[in-house]
């Protein structure tokens, strides 16, 4: 089959690899029917040491069940099902609390232990925790607005509906998102799904803005440091956002996010953090009773609910891909999500 294989900073390659096959009797294997680029991907792809024999990438995926193991009882081949960007029980006391993503028999993909998703197949450890089927849609007659957002909700949608819930984003709120990503953008339409009443996006880029105010922004603010700061406190009367969500990862914007929040408000993390220190103490985040929340997001634990959501067009997330390459061209995808050509680039490995 063929695989995205990173090899080092800005070298992405697609090449033949093995297929690969059950090796505990709790994985099953997956035809690929839509993955994609994400914006986590652009760190290594940004800084990764040149390696000799290189890491597969990927890790969001919709697809169809091709076999399945001999313990795997909650999916069956030919289903179509999301598959979230880590792998679970669902049945340890983390997963049980909602925190997938801390599942001690879990894990993550495009590592050595496990291969990434961006490839025709894919092994998926822990299956019948992890895989959840899509009823009733065929990926091969589906129209591909409903592919995408289906697709959107391994990973970066339900990256931003985390962001939201963790800030516990309430009606009549007012919520500031940093960053006009994918994943930003998802943020303002979960915090609009929970009813913030203004919801500031921060973002410098209009084609990405203007999606933001389609799924539910208020205001844009494209400034950054201290003009930014100062339009997001004039837009809300001085005091800052009752929420804020950060979806870059960079210690700028982190520090941006306290000097915009409400006293008593709280920042919410989804932005893969680039950085190990950064304030906390009295001017930053103790002195005006700010909380920090946030995390890598626990997609298992929003799916069921997500895909209903997305089958009623109750929301279409998939808005946020506007591109789409072949396999083999996964690697001028990079090229275009690093050079800001492209916002979230998809992939369709069936596409000649």
């Amino acid at each position: 089959m063929k695989a995205a294989v990173m090899y080092g900073a800005g070298d992405v390659r697609v090449e033949t690899v093995p297929d690969p096959s059950i090796l505990r009797p709790t994985d099953a294997i997956v035809r690929t029917v839509r993955t994609c680029i994400c914006g986590s991907d652009l760190h290594p792809y940004r800084g990764m040491a040149a390696q000799e024999h290189g890491q597969s990438m990927g890790h969001e995926s919709l697809a169809v069940v091709e076999e399945v193991g001999a313990s795997v009882t909650s999916v069956t081949p030919g289903q179509l099902v999301v598959v979230p960007f880590a792998f679970s029980d669902n049945t340890c006391p983390a997963c049980r609390d909602g925190f997938h993503t801390a599942c001690p028999h879990g894990g993550f993909y495009a590592t050595p232990e496990t291969n990434g998703l961006q490839a025709e197949f894919a092994r998926i450890p822990q299956a019948d925790g992890t895989l959840v089927a899509v009823p009733e849609v065929d990926p091969a007659t589906a129209d591909e607005s409903l592919l995408a957002s289906l697709l959107t909700l391994s990973d970066v949608y339900l990256t931003g509906y985390h962001a939201a819930h963790m800030a516990q984003v309430r009606p009549g709120q007012s919520v500031t998102v940093v960053g006009d990503g994918a994943v930003g953008l998802s943020a303002v339409l979960a915090a609009r799904q929970l009813g913030a009443e203004q919801i500031i996006l921060m973002g410098r880029h209009v084609t990405r803005t203007d999606l933001g105010r389609e799924f539910g922004a208020t205001d844009v603010v494209a400034e950054r440091g201290d003009e930014g700061v100062a339009q997001v406190l004039e837009l809300t009367g001085g005091l800052g956002s009752h929420a804020v969500l950060e979806a870059v990862g960079h210690l700028p914007a982190y520090e941006q996010s306290y000097r915009v929040a409400r006293t008593g408000g709280v920042i919410s993390r989804v932005g893969v953090p680039q950085y190990e220190d950064a304030g906390v103490g009295f001017g930053s985040l103790f002195g005006r009773n700010l909380r920090l929340a946030g995390g890598p997001a626990p997609v298992r634990a929003y799916l069921e609910d997500a895909i209903a959501q997305v089958l009623r067009g109750d929301i279409a997330p998939g808005k946020v891909f506007d591109r789409t390459v072949r396999l083999d061209e996964v690697p001028a995808g990079y090229i275009a999500m690093d050079e800001r050509t492209a916002l979230k680039v998809m992939v369709d490995p069936s596409a000649i």
